[in-house]
């Protein structure tokens, strides 16, 4: 085999490299061109906080093994050289679901996701149970990692943009973090893909459904894959869709529908006050502007989210005080490379 034309594909917010390479000579049936995956010098670690075990497996190839065991749609892997940090991976193309997503009329928009949830009500089914040594058993979403990420918020969320919070401010945060984490560390575990949203699910020709970016995968509520998906902040969900694949999720899954609508906009709370920190982090620390432009939807979700889950009103009133905008006419901040 042997590898021309090198393209870089538009990375992510990762650490990774990503290159369509086209292969001269390949035999029958194989692939004339494939993703070549090069890897940050930190290959075991996340990209994402948490505690970091030891690992004799690189986390993308094991997680990869183990959802392909189960029959779940992941990009063959077709070789690895981990001394010169690359593996070869299957080329899905270049549509994701946000791509789609974009180019879809808002009423087809319900068809798209329908997919989406089934094909994550079947994930979470088949990886219910889990080797004793998997990587996924062996990290998890504890207190620790909660707390962090919401940290992360105030930090660059927050403080990073608009300056130090007053005296009596990080009080109210406080509280209110001490009351989120307490709520999510108590709910019922899962498999959790970490970034099950429209960037990281690929579109093939026939409509089917390829799930990408699995290495960070861990333990964690079994609704906050639900959350990555429907309050993605690259997409602009109504309540009224969100609220449908809640419901029909919890049916898939045979959960109670108003106990994981509960564990939900909790999670998306969380989930997305992380986010809009972690925005301005990759602007600020790795000099990436580009997802800047989607911290106004995060904090959106965040409104939406306090205002579906009781006893966070002061949190809300607290960010509408230090936040000009907020929820719903928050502008981007400013890149450090302006």
């Amino acid at each position: 085999m042997r590898l021309t034309r090198l393209v870089k594909l538009r990375g992510d917010a990762s650490t990774r490299a990503y290159y369509r390479a086209h292969i001269a000579g390949a035999e029958a049936g194989l692939p004339t061109q494939i993703i070549v995956m090069q890897l940050p010098e930190d290959a075991f670690g996340s990209d994402e906080g948490g505690a970091r075990p030891e690992l004799a497996r690189l986390p993308f190839l094991e997680v990869a093994e183990l959802l392909a065991s189960r029959g779940l749609p992941v990009p063959r892997i077709y070789g690895e050289d981990l001394q010169n940090g690359i593996i070869l991976i299957e080329d899905l193309g270049d549509t994701t679901l946000e791509q789609r997503l974009r180019g879809t009329p808002r009423s087809s928009w319900s068809e798209l996701y329908e997919r989406a949830v089934d094909l994550l009500a079947e994930l979470h089914e088949r990886c219910c149970s889990l080797p004793d040594d998997s990587i996924v058993r062996r990290r998890q979403f504890d207190r620790e990692l909660l707390g962090w990420e919401l940290d992360h918020f105030r930090e660059w969320g927050i403080e990073a943009v608009f300056g130090e919070l007053e005296n009596g401010q990080g009080a109210v945060l406080d509280r209110a973090f001490a009351s989120i984490v307490s709520e999510i560390a108590a709910m019922p575990l899962g498999f959790v893909h970490r970034d099950y949203q429209s960037k990281n699910l690929m579109l093939g020709p026939s409509g089917g459904l390829t799930i990408i970016d699995f290495q960070d995968a861990l333990l964690g509520p079994r609704v906050y894959d639900l959350v990555a998906l429907l309050c993605d902040s690259y997409v602009a969900l109504d309540l009224e869709l969100q609220e449908s694949m809640i419901e029909r999720y919890a049916a898939l899954r045979r959960i109670d529908p108003m106990m994981l609508r509960r564990e939900f906009w909790l999670v998306a709370l969380h989930r997305k006050l992380k986010d809009a920190g972690r925005f301005v982090f990759i602007d600020r620390v790795r000099g990436n502007p580009d997802f800047l432009r989607w911290y106004p939807q995060s904090l959106v979700y965040v409104g939406r989210a306090i205002d579906q889950t009781q006893g966070f009103a002061a949190l809300g009133a607290l960010l509408a005080a230090v936040i000009p905008g907020y929820p719903d006419a928050v502008s981007a901040p400013s890149s450090s490379r302006e």
